[in-house]
């Protein structure tokens, strides 16, 4: 009988622990609903000195790199489903996980990535900061590359209340990094979820 369960990537960068706070729960969620999961944080392209003028950013990643070490292009070869996870940079996705993502053109010169499930997160400091806008534009790269583009769309409770938007998890975390709500972290398992029934889903149509 042929294995339809779910191979989940979440692959993110965080710099404060805003998104990485949202992507455990992604992980948390896609688990929940039967994925085997790889939580996977994107490496910093700054130099060093660039980072020691924001205290605790070097910590920070060499902790987290450490936790859940640097996605490759074999993790999202092996993955069904695979979700983004940034805070915004003026509006659009952060150099860091962009970086990753131009990474995969060998991947998709084969077509390897063509009907995976693909979905996107982010967190920002205001409520206009990009929300929206950063995973938006990331459904442009997931076109290029051929992933099943899946929305969080009004599919939960909390997405009615406002938490959240219709294209993917997110959270407010103002001028000091405050982490996710429990709403927000609520969307964003249940975010991982959908993905993960969905990646099971074309898994179980090929």
């Amino acid at each position: 009988m042929p294995d339809h369960k779910a191979n989940v990537l979440v692959a993110f960068y965080s710099r404060d622990g805003s998104v990485e706070a949202l992507a455990k729960a992604v992980a948390e969620g896609a688990r929940q609903a039967g994925a085997d999961v790889r939580l996977r944080r994107v490496p910093d392209i700054v130099p060093a000195d660039v980072m020691a003028k924001v205290p605790g950013w070097e910590e920070r990643s060499k902790r987290m790199l450490a936790q859940y070490g640097a996605p490759t292009p074999a993790d999202v070869e092996w993955a069904d489903g695979v979700v983004f996870g940034t805070p915004t940079r003026f509006g659009n996705t952060s150099a860091e996980l962009k970086a990753f993502i131009d990474s995969l053109g060998g991947l998709w010169f084969q077509g390897k990535l063509n009907g995976k499930a693909a979905g996107a997160f982010t967190s920002t400091a205001g409520p206009h900061g990009g929300n929206e806008a950063t995973v938006i534009t990331l459904f442009i790269p997931m076109a290029h590359l051929g992933f099943i583009i899946v929305p969080t769309g009004y599919t939960h409770p909390k997405l009615m209340q406002g938490h959240g938007t219709p294209y993917g998890a997110s959270s407010i975390a103002g001028q000091n990094a405050a982490p996710p709500t429990a709403d927000e972290l609520e969307v964003a398992r249940h975010q991982g979820a959908r993905i993960t029934q969905v990646a099971a889903a074309l898994k179980a149509g090929r």
